[in-house]
């Protein structure tokens, strides 16, 4: 009997990954039979209560198992914009209600686990919005004979292209670019540490931060945080880099227009270029811009 019992707790434990025999991993609507759901009660208990921990667990993993992220609409090298994907993650009021009804109910069958939509912040009329009014670029040039740095310039020109900020939002270039790495594609590259060049995974991205920089230098972008290299760059004016580290400087601004501003980037054949957009109606909001 006692074997028995601890098979059963072995089986809640495990229950958050036990599908119906139709169901696979990545079929949606997850079903859950009433089989199931009745194995969520607790233990030594005469009146039927649902155990709190076991289903918040449940619920959790849930989650993981649903939870799809939204995609942001964005513009194609070509001009076109692609449209916006909404997301998906699951329902939790619905859920506990239907979870609830199932439980209590001796002749329900099961239920479907609910989902609702995540829309995604960026769709394809924002963009058609604020891609029409330029208000400010940059420009800089690299060797493109480099051709792990050049590897590393497109790839953070890339990771920051078609990024939107928000009125009164920060932007971080850290965040958005994140961490450098091979796994995620970047490569080894002269960088500057501590005045002396040397070799680091990444090399080259500050050019990006750098040329980005000089395009939002405007009326209605605050510069927020900013760092210079310890020894002049080759490929801006001293005084008008911005370094960045994973570990280290970030290079950050507001946004303080009352209309969202939009980043193209773009890096190639030895040209980088960073392009700041906005609506027709975009104006900065008054007072201190540092």
């Amino acid at each position: 009997m006692k074997l028995i019992k601890i098979c059963c707790v072995l089986l809640i434990i495990f229950l958050p990954y036990n599908l119906s025999a139709e169901e696979t991993e990545d079929t949606k609507p997850i079903y859950i039979e009433k089989l199931e759901v009745d194995q969520y009660s607790l233990d030594y208990t005469d009146t039927p209560f649902i155990n709190q921990d076991k289903l918040a667990t449940l619920l959790t993993n849930l989650k993981k198992r649903v939870y799809e992220a939204p995609t942001n609409a964005k513009i194609a090298d070509d001009g076109r914009i692609i449209s916006e994907k909404p997301g998906f993650t699951i329902d939790e009021d619905q859920f506990h209600i239907q979870f609830r009804e199932t439980f209590y109910n001796h002749d329900a069958k099961g239920f479907h686990v609910p989902t609702q939509p995540i829309y995604p912040r960026v769709d394809k009329a924002l963009l058609e919005e604020i891609r029409t009014n330029q208000l400010g670029s940059y420009v800089t040039y690299f060797k493109k004979g480099n051709k792990e740095r050049s590897h590393n310039i497109a790839l953070a020109a890339e990771a920051i292209n078609n990024h939107v900020i928000f009125p009164g939002e920060v932007f971080s270039f850290n965040e958005v670019v994140g961490e450098r790495t091979t796994n995620r594609g970047y490569k080894r590259a002269p960088v500057i540490v501590k005045g002396e060049l040397s070799e680091g995974i990444g090399g080259g991205i500050c050019q990006v931060s750098s040329t980005l920089f000089n395009a939002v230098d405007l009326k209605g972008i605050q510069i927020v945080e900013r760092y210079a290299h310890s020894r002049s760059v080759p490929y801006v004016p001293p005084g008008r880099d911005a370094t960045v580290s994973w570990w280290g400087p970030d290079f950050t601004f507001k946004n303080k227009y009352n209309q969202p501003v939009l980043i193209r980037a773009k890096a190639g054949n030895g040209k980088m270029m960073v392009r700041i957009f906005s609506s027709e109606s975009a104006e900065h909001f008054t007072g201190n811009r540092r």
